[in-house]
């Protein structure tokens, strides 16, 4: 049972980077799409994301619920030492909810509309940037549960430059991500087509910039990133296909055929993802001073047993119905 509740937790965070961040990065994109296509860009992502932003929250909520019920551990390290930025992630997500609803059913159009698009674009690069800084402090070594004062307890695990920088290449990946997504939006219109492939590039190269300084900034730091990637045959094949994909999407790119993009971009992120976790299990929070929170020993054999149990129970309605809501809500094909 242990494997399939850790298969449940690893398949419901990589759908929630690439979904969510596709749900995110749709309000990142219209953040930073010049004024006069601010409208228009903000419709084609309505449209992009409307087959899955409303269940996008079901991956974290399962996440949540199988570290609290499996692995209570590790669970509560994460929620005492970085409940901060988890904080600050929340209202994101809340926030984020709140103004899209109200920007695109509010029943009266008025100039609150102004003031939910900007609570709109703004939550949308806030969620990502502290979901990227958790994870960059989760990974860094940085959480200390010796410290004996508030600042060494709940500040500087998170703020400091690697996971704040990790947190700036997260907002950068989930733009991508959405940008991808919204080129098969824009149908036969050729100056919108042209628009959203130029929006796919520079978030691209923005990607690649500030995945090199987080390499540079972790090598200062003395966290062993590039040993992780490098240093086992199964993340480094990762890595290698990871660029083979980059160029061939490039090429698509160039040539305006997007008809695999959004199976590429997916897949860039599931390599990546699959890469830094190889590296890194069964340990999924580093502590200061070489120790680590551990998958095997952190969680409790029979409330394992019966968290599988009810996932496998759970999947058999969830998969299904998240299937049905993605085909009722497209108007066309999905990929």
């Amino acid at each position: 049972m242990f494997y399939i509740v850790l298969a449940f937790l690893w398949i419901s965070t990589l759908l929630y980077v690439i979904m969510g961040g596709a749900d995110f990065g749709a309000g990142i994109v219209e953040f930073f799409s010049r004024k006069r296509a601010k409208s228009r860009v903000g419709k084609i992502m309505y449209q992009a994301m409307g087959p899955i932003w409303e269940a996008n929250h079901m991956w974290l909520i399962l996440i949540v619920v199988i570290l609290f019920v499996g692995f209570p551990d590790i669970y509560t390290i994460a929620s005492t030492y970085l409940y901060i930025p988890l904080i600050i992630l929340l209202f994101g997500i809340i926030a984020r909810g709140t103004s899209f609803g109200f920007r695109h059913y509010d029943s009266i159009q008025d100039n609150m509309q102004k003031l939910y698009s900007k609570v709109y674009v703004y939550s949308c690069l806030v969620t990502p940037l502290f979901l990227g800084i958790i994870a960059g402090s989760i990974i860094s070594g940085r959480i200390d549960i010796h410290a004996t004062n508030f600042m060494d307890s709940y500040v500087h695990p998170w703020l400091s430059p690697f996971p704040v920088l990790t947190g700036f290449y997260t907002i950068a990946v989930f733009g991508f991500i959405a940008s991808i997504f919204i080129i098969r939006e824009t149908g036969d219109n050729i100056e919108e087509k042209n628009y959203a492939i130029l929006k796919a590039k520079q978030m691209n190269i923005i990607c690649i910039l500030l995945a090199i300084a987080v390499f540079i900034v972790a090598h200062n730091n003395n966290i062993p990133l590039s040993e992780w990637l490098l240093g086992n045959s199964v993340s480094l094949t990762c890595l290698i296909l990871c660029l083979l994909s980059l160029i061939w999407m490039w090429y698509l790119l160039l040539k305006k055929d997007t008809y695999f993009l959004r199976i590429i971009a997916g897949g860039q992120i599931t390599l990546l993802f699959i890469a830094i976790t190889y590296t890194l299990y069964p340990t999924i929070i580093r502590l200061k001073g070489n120790e680590g929170l551990s998958l095997l020993t952190s969680g409790n054999e029979k409330s394992i047993n019966y968290l599988g149990t009810a996932l496998l129970l759970g999947g058999i309605f969830i998969m299904p119905s998240f299937a049905y809501l993605v085909y009722g809500f497209s108007k066309k094909k999905f990929w």
